[in-house]
């Protein structure tokens, strides 16, 4: 069996088409940008908003990859979290006297990066 050093810092996680508006998204992920990762997790599942449920996964899968990698997530930080709008999906709505009005549901993506700190000293 052949061992694998692994000398990357960082690790990332990424989630796509997310049905949420970017605008909803990033007033969660601006809480979080470069806090630890315990402390995100208590900021995270604090949080009332709907948001945060989703970026708590995407922290979660983010942590298991740096798990993958021999890195310890309990020494790492969020060194980069950002939310870009994605497809909007349009949908038509009927209305009275057989018009129809369009609705726009917004998607988005959102990427977190986790840093170890004691490597990147």
């Amino acid at each position: 069996m052949v061992t694998k050093n692994s000398t990357r810092t960082e690790v990332k996680a990424l989630a796509q088409n997310i049905h949420m508006s970017p605008f909803k998204a990033r007033r969660v992920i601006d809480q979080i940008r470069g806090r630890s990762y315990e402390e995100t997790l208590m900021i995270l599942e604090l949080m009332p908003y709907r948001a945060a449920f989703t970026i708590l996964k995407l922290v979660y899968s983010a942590a298991a990859n740096a798990n993958n990698l021999g890195l310890n997530e309990a020494e790492s930080f969020i060194s980069k979290a950002e939310v870009n709008g994605g497809t909007v999906l349009k949908r038509l709505r009927p209305r009275a006297r057989g018009r129809s009005y369009r609705i726009k549901r917004p998607t988005c993506h959102i990427t977190i990066v986790l840093k170890d700190k004691s490597k990147n000293l």
